[in-house]
């Protein structure tokens, strides 16, 4: 069994402000560290599930976030960015079991985590086909195109709300709440014994419940924060200038919108 995780910052035990998730402020060290023992946590949980390899994708900011010498010794790691339009999950294929998702956050526009964003800071909202996305639904959605679900995935309440009214079979574990620019969490300690339970019980679950459909069209709508950005990535080909500081993309196929979104958030 294969599994992929992919790790983000924002949605892991106690962090809060953007300082804490910025490589050059003070605050950093104490939350790349809980990142690194969360995505452990994750592989631990996937190796008790029968796990046979794991491949981590470090998908936070720079890609060089990780405590690579914590990682257990028989993982593999990929660091940075390629460019690639899977994005958080570059290098996923059809040979995975399924992905586990760890320190993952709320959409941006959303008010369940002081550091809700889409992909970027860029973007203030992101919609496909009417609803508003997270990186959670973007990439599951990217790997539903290799035929391979997202079993599981941590980070705040929100996101993990979001998740279980997309599908209920996904495993999740909310680590925090936010409101304003406060955040009511667990202890680092329980978020990584919880971590650790709720891949194993994930990944031994039937598979092919967590795997999401991919829709027949794909109607994007992104709408920034200023009309600067939405008049220049309006020139993206295919796309089209909506008004209110909102661009529009329409197709059929769903690489189509990754490819799009790699180059306009």
């Amino acid at each position: 069994m294969k599994v992929f995780v992919s790790a983000d910052i924002e949605g892991v035990a106690g962090i809060t402000h953007w300082d804490e998730a910025n490589k050059t402020h003070p605050d950093y060290p104490e939350f790349r560290a809980q990142m690194t023992r969360e995505t452990v946590a994750a592989c631990e949980g996937a190796r008790a599930a029968g796990a046979t390899e794991i491949l981590i994708k470090d998908a936070h900011a720079s890609g060089r976030n990780l405590l690579i010498d914590k990682l257990p010794e028989d993982v593999r790691i990929i660091r940075g960015w390629a460019g690639d339009p899977m994005c958080m999950l570059q290098e996923l294929d059809k040979s995975y079991w399924a992905v586990v998702m760890i320190g993952y956050h709320d959409a941006a526009g959303t008010e369940s985590n002081p550091l809700a964003h889409t992909l970027s800071l860029t973007p203030i909202r992101i919609r496909l086909n009417d609803e508003p996305v997270s990186e959670f639904h973007i990439h599951a959605y990217a790997a539903a195109l290799h035929g391979v679900p997202v079993a599981f995935l941590s980070g705040d309440a929100g996101i993990c709300a979001a998740v279980k009214r997309t599908n209920a079979a996904i495993g999740v574990v909310a680590v925090k709440t936010g409101y304003g620019g406060s955040t009511n969490s667990l202890s680092p300690a329980l978020a990584v014994r919880r971590i650790r339970e709720g891949v194993t019980e994930a990944l031994a679950a039937r598979r092919t419940d967590k795997l999401l459909k991919l829709p027949d069209r794909f109607k994007l709508e992104i709408s920034y924060g200023d009309p600067i950005s939405a008049a220049r990535m309006s020139w993206y080909p295919g796309a089209r200038h909506l008004g209110d500081r909102t661009i529009g993309f329409e197709t059929r196929d769903y690489t189509e919108v990754l490819r799009m979104l790699n180059f306009v958030t």
